[in-house]
């Protein structure tokens, strides 16, 4: 049984490296082509007048639905079909720029959001400053714009055309469901989502659906550290990091993009275990002073490393899926937690303004790192695993403005309530700077969506 198995998976990976080194040659042979195709045209022959100037009939060039070129018959096939692709690439599209989305700017708007409290019933109480009573707005009209590129407006239609019969799972902390719901938001001023489903505390799996034609599934799965993890009465979790949260593992080849988002509960008091013993501890306190202080860098690795690797095993070999991490997203807590004044700033940080902290910085660096191997190895053995990295952290580190505060209940200044208040500087309102990731995220979608269409259109020439 091995033996037949790495019979396959060494004809697999043949075939993919000799695809690759066609594609290679055909690339190559791009400019070639155009020069061929010019000096033919530009020397007649005495039977042009009998030449059938069409491109002939074949199934690789009806893939790309090629239209004919009007060159002479003494232009070889493979040079046509060169020629064709180069054509078909142009007008696909595919090559989109490569962009970077984290360097930029928050610049000023006139044009507010796409939604409000009232068009969207998503919005939980928390995050609806606006319902609640917050009276400045200012934070509503500024738009993230990359230095290296255009970023689109959301397109809702867009984005539910792309995942028409597709599921889309969100996998982690709060700030997963945040974007989540800020998602959901968006996509509402053109489709209604009908919930399927919901379970758990406070709800933290649900499931929505979008009528035809989208047909689309949309989750929600709590899982803050990706591996398993129970909460205990003595004020610490317990994180199993050699065992995968099958709440979520269970249903991957359910899913067509993963978006996971984590990084917030590995700052909380936790024992992590491995191979049924004590790894060691975070924030252990007093009760757990035998237990060995581990960095929340390494843990984050390996659950990140644990959750990318289950992906990739568990995903069936052929099928195609979208994964995007989300790098860490500063908090913005002035003092205490309970003081009216924990986030009261009304407009963006300027770059530079706010340095971003060192926890923060090797946060994402752990994403980064751990994604970039994944989207190698999957390369190179060919699968049809796209690994992202939708990276937050610059732009998320210079909204200070776009937190609930003390507006995660309703009019709590009205009411003559003096304090102290319970503020929320880590989650973001509804609508508000977190609509951005969403921007992003459709443009990574939109890369991978052009080159998976013409990867599949070479993959039937070449076979």
């Amino acid at each position: 049984m091995g033996a037949v198995y790495q019979q396959e998976a060494h004809k697999e990976y043949c075939k993919h490296v000799g695809k690759k080194l066609i594609l290679g040659a055909i690339y190559a042979l791009l400019p070639l082509a155009l020069l061929h195709s010019l000096l033919f045209r530009s020397i007649p022959s005495q039977h042009d007048d009998d030449q059938d100037y069409s491109i002939p009939s074949s199934q690789g060039l009806r893939a790309f639905a090629c239209e004919p070129l009007g060159v002479p018959r003494r232009v070889s096939l493979l040079v046509l079909r060169v020629a064709c692709v180069a054509k078909k690439i142009e007008e696909k599209g595919v090559g989109l720029q490569h962009c970077d989305y984290s360097n930029g700017d928050w610049v000023a708007s006139t044009q507010g959001p796409k939604y409000n409290n009232t068009s969207c019933k998503m919005i939980r109480t928390g995050q609806n400053c606006l319902g609640n009573g917050r009276p400045d707005t200012g934070y509503l009209y500024w738009r993230w714009q990359p230095r290296e590129c255009k970023l689109n407006e959301f397109d809702p239609h867009l984005f539910l055309k792309f995942i028409e019969k597709r599921h889309i799972a969100f996998i982690g902390d709060s700030l997963a469901r945040n974007q989540l719901e800020s998602l959901l938001c968006l996509l509402t001023t053109v489709s209604s989502p009908v919930l399927k489903y919901q379970y758990g505390e406070d709800n933290k799996f649900r499931r929505w659906t979008f009528d035809p034609p989208y047909n689309a599934t949309i989750s929600i799965y709590w899982s803050p550290f990706l591996v398993k993890a129970m909460d205990t009465t003595q004020g610490h979790n317990k994180v199993y990091m050699d065992s995968i949260d099958k709440r979520w593992a269970s249903e991957i080849n359910t899913m067509d993009m993963i978006i996971f988002s984590i990084g917030h509960w590995f700052n909380k008091p936790a024992i992590f275990y491995e191979n049924g013993r004590v790894l060691g501890c975070h924030n252990c306190g007093t009760d757990n002073s035998n237990h060995t202080e581990v960095g929340i860098f390494d843990m984050m690795r390996k659950v990140t490393r644990a959750a990318i690797d289950e992906v990739s095993e568990r995903v069936y070999k052929h099928r195609e899926i979208f994964v995007a991490t989300t790098t860490f997203s500063p908090d913005h807590f002035e003092g205490a937690w309970d003081k009216a004044g924990a986030c009261p700033k009304v407009k963006p940080y300027e770059d530079g303004e706010k340095e971003i902290g060192y926890v923060e910085r090797e946060m994402r660096r752990v994403v980064v790192e751990e994604v970039e191997v994944a989207a190698k190895v999957v390369e190179e053995k060919g699968r049809r695993i796209r690994f992202e990295i939708l990276d937050v952290m610059k732009l998320a580190s210079m909204r200070p403005d776009g937190h609930p505060g003390h507006y995660i209940h309703p009019y709590v200044m009205a009411k003559g309530y003096k304090g102290p208040f319970h503020n929320d500087c880590l989650h973001w309102c509804l609508p508000g700077p977190i609509d951005a990731w969403n921007e992003i995220l459709l443009e990574l979608i939109k890369r991978w969506e052009h080159e998976e269409s013409l990867n599949k259109g070479l993959v039937r020439w070449l076979d």
